[in-house]
């Protein structure tokens, strides 16, 4: 395979990675994109590149982290909403915010956030500690679990509860969702995409969006669909079979930032 190939494979995970590290879907893929500008104009970043994500992150880790003091493009463009998430993301240190994303919602081991990060595990162990006790001062909220798959819904019922929230309801198809809301406006959706009777998770999560704003996480067998570059894509996107340490941290990130649309 040729090291554009390899690279191409893991490039729609490292904008999912940057995109929740910077707090922006724009800024996470400038950085992607002055990585991808580095390896092209040396020959020997390039090269090192190959063997995996682990050395495409190493790379973009880097670049990320002798700049992210400094606003990528111009910040009078952005949102409200994403200058408010820039800001919450401040309250944890930037290493923290890696050593949490690497080894949870990317995935990788101690061992692999370390090489990333230019750190021991050790440190890597305690920076996660550090951000999770950050985001984990946020307080319980109510649930919706938008799954057809009864068994997955039930372990993600119990892993909702172990994180002091309640369930508002459960829903297995789109109409079963929206009914749902409609009766109780809950405070996070957990939301799949293929639905029991052939609808979508994604109608479903555009009709609660229409009636109110409120943090949703995709748990998907599916990521490519929404990992297209054709759409605004999701902050929180989780791929089945998922970790429970996974979810456990996209929800207390969906809820330290509180709100729904990508940032």
């Amino acid at each position: 395979m040729s090291i554009g190939a390899e690279i191409a494979a893991h490039l729609p995970f490292l904008r999912r990675y940057a995109r929740a590290l910077t707090g922006s879907q724009a800024t996470g893929d400038a950085f992607v994109k002055a990585t991808l500008e580095a390896a092209i104009a040396d020959a020997e970043l390039a090269e090192s590149l190959r063997g995996g994500r682990v050395p495409l992150y190493r790379a973009f880790s880097k670049l990320w982290a002798s700049a992210y003091l400094e606003p990528v493009g111009d910040p009078r463009g952005a949102s409200l909403h994403e200058l408010a998430a820039q800001n919450q993301l401040a309250r944890i240190t930037p290493p923290a915010r890696q050593a949490l994303l690497l080894t949870t919602v990317e995935d990788f081991s101690l061992a692999e956030a370390a090489q990333i990060i230019d750190q021991d595990e050790d440190t890597v162990r305690d920076l996660v500690a550090e951000a999770i006790a950050e985001i984990d001062r946020e307080a319980a909220t109510s649930v919706l679990i938008i799954e057809d798959e009864p068994l997955i819904a039930m372990q993600l019922e119990d892993l909702v509860s172990s994180l002091g929230h309640e369930i508002c309801g459960t829903a297995a198809t789109r109409t079963q969702a929206v009914e749902v809301v409609e009766r109780n406006m809950p405070g996070l959706v957990l939301a799949d995409i293929q639905l029991a009777d052939g609808s979508s998770g994604l109608d479903a999560v555009d009709d609660i969006l229409a009636i109110a704003e409120v943090p949703v996480i995709f748990i998907t067998a599916y990521p490519e669909r929404l990992l297209t570059g054709n759409r605004p894509e999701p902050t929180y996107l989780i791929t089945k079979p998922f970790q429970e340490d996974t979810v456990k941290a996209a929800i207390s990130q969906a809820l330290f930032f509180g709100s729904s649309r990508p940032l």
